[in-house]
């Protein structure tokens, strides 16, 4: 093979790579676990995520990728590279990678996506908006001259925009996702009911009992295990749905807003478009229950998740990958990557 079509979706929670004409090969949490004596990685993906808050001090657990963007250039370059080795990614002598970003980001940004992967090996390194990238995934008609309106509710950050004829209209992004709505979590459960708990805990409470609405009569609880937070012992509670609806509202109304400012700056045309065909949602944080019916009664708009919303955006960069030359036009920032 003297030619491979990689497509990755490098986000906060999780990495995920497709190759052309095998699919998702890599769909792994992106942590690293790293020894502080021996300056070496311990583990990544899921063995490093077993480890976090559970590590001795000379240990660290950590998110190299925090609000969809690097924020340690090196453990992200080691993770991915040893990411790639363990899953067989196929070598080539010429390497085209598909690199799904957020809209609005920095220049500087931008240049530390491409230098990352240059320097894991790839030969030309093309960006992908992530909501153009959703649309691809679920074959939605965005060359056409009608709206689309995206809602991608991820780990580290919540991105929206509005597409028309192959390109973004106008977009937003705000750092409150599915990682807020876990310290909400665990900032309440440790004022309220006096108990210190870490991120995984707080991640169990949010995928057992965590929603938007109420679920009809029914009244969810869960059983969790902490610290007291006053004599420092070991004690369990029973945390109920609706306490937890109650502490991550707050950042739900702040995506909603933020999403009531899009629909407001966006053309008027495009508007009309957006009221006939709803919005759409994906990302992690789509599957909150309730959650659709909750923007349906804020913003007036209908809501469809889309199909296997979580893996959405490295879907559709794996839509590029089989057909590249057709949808070269929506990759941002080719020209610069393919002259370096």
């Amino acid at each position: 093979m003297y030619r491979k079509y990689l497509g990755i979706d490098l986000g906060t929670d999780n990495t995920r790579i497709y190759v052309k004409g095998k699919g998702v090969i890599v769909n792994q949490p992106s942590i690293v676990s790293f020894n502080n004596r021996t300056n070496r990685i311990v583990a990544v993906g899921t063995r490093a995520k077993e480890m976090l808050a559970r590590t001795p001090s000379h240990i660290t657990a950590m998110h190299p990728i925090e609000n969809g963007v690097t924020a340690d250039f090196d453990m992200a370059k080691e993770m991915i590279r040893m990411f790639m080795e363990h899953n067989g990614v196929p070598w080539s002598f010429l390497t085209e990678a598909i690199v799904t970003v957020p809209t609005n980001l920095t220049e500087v940004e931008r240049k530390s996506a491409v230098d990352l992967f240059k320097e894991i090996g790839a030969n030309h390194v093309h960006l992908l908006q992530q909501p153009l990238a959703a649309a691809f995934s679920n074959r939605l008609e965005v060359y056409e001259p009608s709206a689309r309106l995206i809602l991608d509710i991820g780990a580290g950050s919540t991105d929206m925009a509005v597409i028309s004829m192959g390109g973004i209209v106008i977009s937003r992004r705000i750092k409150i996702a599915g990682n807020r709505f876990n310290a909400d979590i665990m900032r309440n459960v440790r004022d309220a009911l006096h108990l210190e708990i870490g991120e995984p805990t707080a991640e169990k409470i949010k995928l057992s009992v965590g929603s938007a609405r109420p679920k009809g009569n029914t009244h969810l609880e869960v059983a969790i295990r902490g610290r007291d937070a006053v004599s420092g012992l070991p004690r369990e509670e029973r945390v109920k749905d609706s306490s937890v609806r109650e502490w991550i509202m707050p950042s739900l109304k702040k995506i909603i807003e933020t999403m009531k400012t899009l629909v407001e700056a966006t053309p008027a045309e495009l508007v009309g478009d957006i009221y006939k065909d709803g919005c759409y949602l994906c990302g992690g944080g789509s599957l909150l229950f309730g959650l659709g019916g909750l923007i349906e009664r804020e913003v007036g708009v209908k809501v469809q998740i889309m199909e296997e919303p979580m893996t959405s955006v490295v879907r559709g960069a794996g839509v590029v990958t089989e057909h590249f030359d057709a949808y070269r036009l929506a990759l941002e920032g080719p020209a610069q990557a393919v002259e370096a």
